[in-house]
């Protein structure tokens, strides 16, 4: 199938100038100013500013010219349904939630198998700040500085075998904490996959942190996953346990709608939801007299990632 990219993206119709304290955050509004692409206006190199925790963290390769979206929006409109099918009382119920210590088990195809605690998995991998576009299947977006670590870098350190062809996340298993896990809403615990070549990709990040601070718990804390070209449900939170394997693994979200999400799930305007439409979407931080926005395919990143999609039909593998 002939993909047709698209390189250029105007910040004037991601989000409207983002309001900051800080002087690196003056900056990612200030930076939106000029009409930049994804592809094209990448930044490079340390951000030296005053701020919270992860200040001084350097931004890294792929990180766009794009004004960010209001911190408010980002840290109190999750779906996190660990907790609750309602955004805004994810935030409230996720505060009981304990992130530290922190440990993730690795098994499967891999040579170093363990259990890794987090603070020595951050001190063998430098952290950098990305700012990416992020796509809810819901059809709305937002642009998020995350600030994390290439999984590729981890995944290479623990040296697959030659059997690894995906790569499977599991999420804490808390029914005391996280009382959404005691509905039906899906089958607990959360679980996602991706291909090891798209788990390689340099996107694809591990994140432990958003806006200068660690990520908050509603937002997935300690560790969760971004994968930019993909839909949110794919970038899987409170991570606890990755396992390579030989086979795709079965999603929490196809197993629960095999008809509605598979397990690609790569943005794609030409791939409706059986029940809405995915050719626009509606950015978050605008007023509603804000016109909504043209979708994206692979929510921009076309230049980087869809070479790996190379003679897939992408209406059928949504």
């Amino acid at each position: 199938m002939l993909i047709k990219t698209e390189k250029t993206i105007p910040a004037s119709e991601i989000t409207g100038q983002s309001q900051f304290l800080s002087r690196r955050k003056f900056i990612w509004a200030a930076a939106g100013t000029a009409a930049a692409g994804l592809a094209g206006g990448l930044l490079s190199g340390p951000v030296h500013a005053a701020g919270g925790e992860y200040a001084d963290v350097p931004r890294g390769p792929y990180s766009a010219q794009l004004p960010v979206t209001d911190f408010d929006y980002v840290a109190n409109y999750t779906n996190y349904y660990e907790f609750t099918t309602n955004k805004e009382d994810s935030t409230r119920l996720a505060k009981a939630l304990p992130v530290s210590p922190w440990s993730v088990t690795v098994e499967g195809e891999v040579d170093k198998k363990g259990v890794f605690h987090l603070e020595d998995l951050l001190k063998q991998h430098p952290l950098q700040e990305r700012v990416y576009r992020f796509r809810c299947v819901e059809a709305w977006s937002m642009v998020v500085p995350w600030i994390g670590f290439p999984l590729g870098d981890l995944l290479k350190s623990l040296q697959p075998t030659s059997r690894a062809r995906y790569v499977q996340f599991t999420t804490l298993y808390k029914p005391d904490v996280m009382p959404g896990q005691r509905s039906s809403v899906l089958d607990w615990p959360y679980v996602e996959g991706l291909r090891i070549d798209e788990a390689m990709h340099p996107l694809t990040l591990l994140v432990t942190g958003m806006y200068d601070d660690p990520l908050p718990k509603q937002n997935g804390a300690p560790l969760r996953l971004i994968v930019p070209w993909k839909y949110g449900f794919k970038s899987i939170k409170a991570i606890v346990r990755i396992r390579l394997q030989e086979t795709m693994p079965k999603t929490a979200w196809n197993m629960s709608a095999p008809g509605e999400y598979g397990f690609y799930a790569n943005v794609n305007p030409l791939v409706p939801h059986p029940r809405w439409s995915q050719r626009t979407e509606r950015v978050l931080g605008g007023s509603i007299f804000t016109p909504k926005r043209k979708t994206e395919l692979f929510n921009g990143y076309s230049e980087q990632v869809a070479k790996l999609y190379a003679g897939m039909d992408l209406k059928k593998y949504f």
